[in-house]
């Protein structure tokens, strides 16, 4: 897209604003790191316009403290205490879901990530936030642990004007199709290839 201008406008009835407009369907994938982070930097932007944010993290350990985390509620918090930005809620399967009050990271992690993808198909349905961040949500559908042709469906048919970004690794094809916006990351170079681990601010 040249200067943000787009190479072609499809006859679909729709006026500019309309098209531009439209919530989107967008997937990180791909073998580097980055994904999440970019999603994140997403839901920032989503943050400062008043969007109510949820963030779904569907691998991701209870002990795994990430600092976007901490940053996202802060920002709740400031929301909650000054009215600035958007509300934001963070679930991670691995602390069990908060609406099955299940606790610990040895459940039928199948059936957690299953729980998690219905709480967000209700909360889609019911409209309740402007932006969804699924993150490592690929690995459930990869693994077969979440039907992929209910989960096209339903993001397909979301009511509203949601937003919707899914990060992680073997994006199935039919999710790669519905979606709007396709990233996919690849490594050029990694510190990791010189031996170095992870750093703070960096990682995590």
């Amino acid at each position: 897209m040249p200067q943000g201008q787009p190479t072609e406008v499809p006859k679909d009835g729709l006026t500019t604003r309309q098209r531009r407009n439209r919530p989107l369907l967008m997937l990180h994938t791909g073998e580097m790191k980055g994904k999440s982070t970019s999603a994140f930097g997403m839901a920032l932007r989503g943050w400062n316009q008043g969007w109510d944010i949820g963030v779904f993290q569907f691998v991701k350990s209870a002990k795994w403290k990430v600092g976007e985390e901490s940053a996202f509620k802060a920002l709740g918090r400031l929301h909650d205490e000054t009215g600035e930005g958007g509300a934001v809620e963070w679930h991670k399967m691995g602390e069990g879901w908060s609406w099955t009050r299940k606790q610990g990271t040895e459940e039928d992690h199948a059936t957690a990530a299953l729980e998690g993808w219905q709480e967000i198909a209700r909360r889609l349905q019911a409209e309740r936030h402007g932006f969804y961040v699924l993150d490592e949500f690929t690995y459930p559908l990869h693994w077969g642990w979440i039907d992929v042709d209910e989960v096209v469906e339903t993001l397909a048919g979301r009511p509203g004007h949601q937003h919707v970004v899914i990060t992680g690794r073997y994006a199935p094809q039919k999710l790669i199709d519905a979606a709007d916006l396709v990233v996919e990351m690849t490594k050029v170079k990694h510190p990791m290839d010189a031996g170095q681990k992870g750093q703070r601010g960096i990682e995590w």
